[in-house]
């Protein structure tokens, strides 16, 4: 397939691997079009903002134009462009140094930005610019999260004369439904939008205007991160009040599970592991479980397991339900570390339990790559009780390090880990279903029963090195899902 008729997708992303990150967005946006662009029928690029971590990271960039303008009703319509060449695809960075130029990406310690509704408008506004600039006409625009949703907005209500997006369809994926970018009804005026927007069928959300709804109404199609959160959000339970919205576009809603880097996370050749390890040789994996028992001053020659625990300490993660089943986890003959930063209230609270259970309790409040890797390693279950957990990664980086996870039952944990069944020796980890302390312990105590007993442990364990959640499968479901929407009627811009 020549050039002229390859399928051309733009991503959006106010975030994205390895230039600037805060979670797992960003190795989402980072990962998913490296892998798209291996395929010949495909051409992809990615627009972002230029943040002030990415000129700390000193990336090479070279300007792509300077002073274009937007047609924006503020004193701030003037940005330039950077390019960045990753690994098979090109990323602009829209470069206006109020508006990104900043110690954050989206909030200070003491809160989200006052502007951001403005910031992220211009973003989006911005992003369509660059694409006329750069006279790349889109067969899709792949938007990702409330930062870019607006984009969609402004195509269909402010549609530009010379059609340049007449024949582009336009996808939006939500990687977490909970943030939504609600701002005062006034912001539609200040950043160029019909006041008219402001109702209920549109932007309006309980009196706010709701950027992730322009991805939700305004889009041809709606992907999520994983086959049960597409279900998830649509009841009252998970659907963030959105719910409705989201069954009437129940025919267009689709979930592609996450995938991860297996070049990137791989026990055979992982440089942050004191030793490397495969499914035929597994050593490596008991010289890392030393190393983290001396990380945390545990007693080396313990039997006892080590559960681990990699996360943003929120309560979205289980961290409330964790603090209440403390007591009664750290009665078993475990040993439980925990890495992560998040509220404040949940790492007061798990430092005080470090101190209640100092030679049990492993604590690092920090964000720390190398001991993160260690732990997927070294541990020998992996603990993710979330109250609802539109993907996860961390599953499945513990499965890729033959970490046994001990997971709540719900998004893309369900589609990732599956009960062991000690009688057919199937399955990868364990689950629990109710989201209370009693159900939490005995997944924990289920799982215990089977630790290095054998035949169940290796086969557990091998069964999670063989669990496949690599890149390739969802960047081909991702492009059957383009040509899916390419075979539909292109929307008429109103």
């Amino acid at each position: 397939m020549n050039a002229e008729t390859r399928i051309r997708v733009a991503f959006l992303t106010p975030e994205m691997a390895p230039l600037a990150k805060t979670g797992g967005l960003a190795d989402v946006t980072g990962a998913l079009p490296r892998y798209l662009a291996r395929n010949p029928q495909l051409e992809v690029v990615a627009i972002m903002p230029l943040h002030r971590e990415v000129r700390k990271k000193n990336f090479p960039l070279k300007t792509a134009f300077e002073h274009l303008t937007i047609d924006w009703p503020g004193s701030e319509k003037v940005f330039s462009v950077q390019e960045f060449q990753s690994e098979g695809f090109r990323v602009y960075l829209i470069d206006n140094p109020r508006l990104f130029d900043r110690d954050y990406l989206y909030s200070t310690p003491e809160g989200d930005y006052p502007d951001n509704g403005e910031r992220f408008a211009f973003f989006s506004l911005a992003a369509l610019e660059t694409l006329r600039a750069l006279s790349w006409k889109p067969d899709i625009i792949h938007a990702h999260d409330w930062q870019s949703a607006l984009a969609f907005a402004y195509l269909r209500h402010r549609p530009a004369a010379d059609g340049f997006f007449a024949d582009t369809r336009l996808l939006f994926t939500i990687h977490n439904l909970a943030y939504q970018g609600l701002f005062p009804a006034d912001l539609l005026g200040r950043v160029g939008l019909p006041r008219h927007l402001f109702n209920p069928e549109d932007l309006e959300f309980y009196g706010k205007v709701n950027f992730l709804k322009a991805g939700l109404l305004y889009s041809d199609a709606i992907s999520t991160v994983s086959p049960t959160y597409s279900r998830e959000i649509q009841t009252a339970e998970f659907g963030c009040g959105l719910e409705g919205v989201l069954r009437k576009r129940s025919d267009r809603l689709f979930g592609i599970l996450n995938g991860i880097d297996y070049l990137e996370w791989n026990p055979e050749t992982d440089p942050a592991l004191p030793a490397h390890y495969s499914k035929g040789n597994l050593a490596g994996k008991s010289v890392c479980r030393l190393e983290l028992l001396r990380y945390f001053n545990f007693q080396l020659d313990s039997n006892r397991p080590v559960v681990g625990m990699v996360s943003r300490l929120a309560g979205q993660k289980g961290f409330d339900l964790l603090a209440k089943s403390l007591d009664e986890l750290l009665k078993k003959e475990l040993y439980l570390v925990i890495l992560g930063t998040g509220e404040i209230e949940i790492q007061n609270l798990l430092v005080e339990a470090q101190k209640k259970y100092p030679g049990r309790l492993g604590l690092k409040i920090a964000f720390d790559d190398r001991l993160a890797r260690l732990i997927y390693a070294g541990s020998d279950f992996f603990l993710i009780p979330s109250r609802y957990e539109p993907c996860g990664l961390t599953q499945m980086y513990s499965l890729r390090y033959g970490t046994v996870p001990i997971v709540r039952s719900t998004g893309g944990l369900r589609d990732t880990v599956s009960e062991f069944n000690p009688s057919t020796l199937q399955g990868n980890g364990f689950l629990f279903q109710d989201y209370q302390t009693a159900p939490l312990v005995e997944a924990v105590s289920r799982a215990l029963t089977f630790y290095r007993k054998e035949p169940f442990w290796s086969r557990l364990v091998a069964n999670g090195l063989d669990s496949d959640f690599s890149w390739e499968k969802s960047a081909g479901d991702y492009f059957n899902l383009y040509r899916q929407m390419l075979s539909w009627p292109a929307a008429r811009f109103s």
